[in-house]
């Protein structure tokens, strides 16, 4: 056994399939477990980790530097860190950000998140290419405490030990329990969040692990919104009288999800125009009759080329999802409208007996571009001509 820098604990990461790595330790002590994924996204790291679609999932930023512009609470995504654990290259020792509020360790710590610095995030990623997103277990250790073999084989053991996310129904793990009326707009530099005056429609919004930054974009679209828990079903939702449901990104496999693909089934077959994102979008292709299969190691990052079929228009979008639609098993209800020019792969559909239409990425930016941001004026105008 042997002793690191005694001012910075230990850290150690273990993929199932064995591979190890050395670090520092950077926010809590102790274990997590989850499978790893890698994020190519540069900036964004407290949206990501505040994003509930990465419930059980350890994230490795590929950027090489983490940290720079430290935290703002304005800028997270839920009430709190939803991943397993964060790997990355280096931390600076402050950070330079004139709206930061705490360092990005402080935070890490603070929230009970575990994480890793100091190892090559390149070859981790490499691996991830290779062999697909796997389980892996970061074993934090205290400033001053010996690596051990017998560490090595327990966080090998935690790592091989976890579930599989294919079959995990996460999304009635992160959402709300309540129903909640969302009136918070968009974010303005020296204003910040707005409160739009007009909301004529109506839209009930399914928490299956919901962003904030797609509330207030719906919201600052004209809409009223009244967000309901992932498990609600579609007889209260009608009772709601809304103009539009929306369905949520989220976390895990969409196949397990039998309640809000029921759900939708019958909330779609009404007419009520219906958008979805991420695993939205996977639950209104599973409710039209299409299937989902698991990624080799999913799309994760701010940069990916999606192809719009009906014109032609290449987006940069951002990326989070580890399952995706089958499209050759679209049903002739259902048509393509997008396509990832990374891999080919189903990024957005649309119903064509009803006025319904999914997207795979996030367009709400946060963080990302904002290219595909008017899929949100799409859907408000599927419900003024629904009228």
């Amino acid at each position: 056994m042997y002793l690191l820098n005694p001012s910075t604990g230990a850290a150690l990461l273990v993929l199932a399939d064995g591979s190890r790595f050395l670090g520092h330790a950077i926010g809590a002590q102790g274990r997590t477990v989850g499978e790893l994924v890698f994020n190519t996204a540069l900036t964004g790291y407290q949206e990501i980790l505040t994003d509930p679609s990465y419930c059980r999932q350890i994230v490795t930023l590929t950027y090489p530097h983490i940290g720079n512009y430290g935290v703002c609470q304005e800028d997270t995504e839920s009430t709190r860190v939803h991943a397993a654990g964060l790997v990355v290259r280096q931390v600076p020792a402050q950070p330079s950000n004139f709206r930061s509020q705490q360092r990005l360790q402080d935070y890490l710590a603070a929230e009970g998140c575990v994480g890793i610095a100091g190892i090559d995030t390149r070859r981790l990623t490499r691996i991830l290419r290779r062999t697909g997103a796997q389980n892996a277990c970061i074993l934090a250790l205290a400033p001053g405490e010996a690596v051990t073999d017998a560490q090595w084989f327990e966080a090998l053991a935690s790592a091989q030990g976890a579930p599989s996310m294919a079959g995990q129904d996460l999304a009635r793990v992160v959402s709300r329990t309540d129903e909640t009326d969302w009136t918070e707009g968009e974010w303005a530099l020296g204003e910040g969040f707005t409160q739009p005056a007009q909301r004529p429609w109506h839209v009930v919004a399914y928490d299956f692990g919901v962003k904030r930054n797609i509330l207030r974009m719906l919201t600052s679209r004209g809409c009223r919104v009244t967000v309901v828990p992932a498990q609600t079903p579609a007889a209260r939702v009608l009772e709601l009288a809304p103009d539009g449901v929306f369905l949520s990104n989220g976390p895990g496999d969409p196949e397990p999800c039998d309640y809000a693909i029921a759900a939708t089934q019958e909330l779609v077959g009404r007419g009520i125009p219906t958008f979805g994102i991420c695993l939205g979008h996977q639950i209104l292709a599973l409710a039209s009759g299409a299937k989902t299969y698991k990624m080799k190691f999913g799309h994760h990052g701010g940069n990916h080329p999606v192809k719009d079929l009906d014109s032609g228009r290449v987006s940069i979008t951002s990326q989070n999802h580890g399952f995706a639609v089958d499209a050759d098993t679209l049903p002739a209800t259902l048509r393509a409208t997008h396509i990832s020019l990374f891999d080919g792969s189903l990024q957005g559909i649309a119903r064509t007996d009803q006025p319904a239409f999914s997207f795979q990425g996030h367009p709400e930016a946060s963080p990302g571009p904002h290219d595909i941001g008017t899929l949100f004026d799409r859907f408000v105008a599927l419900m003024e001509n629904n009228k």
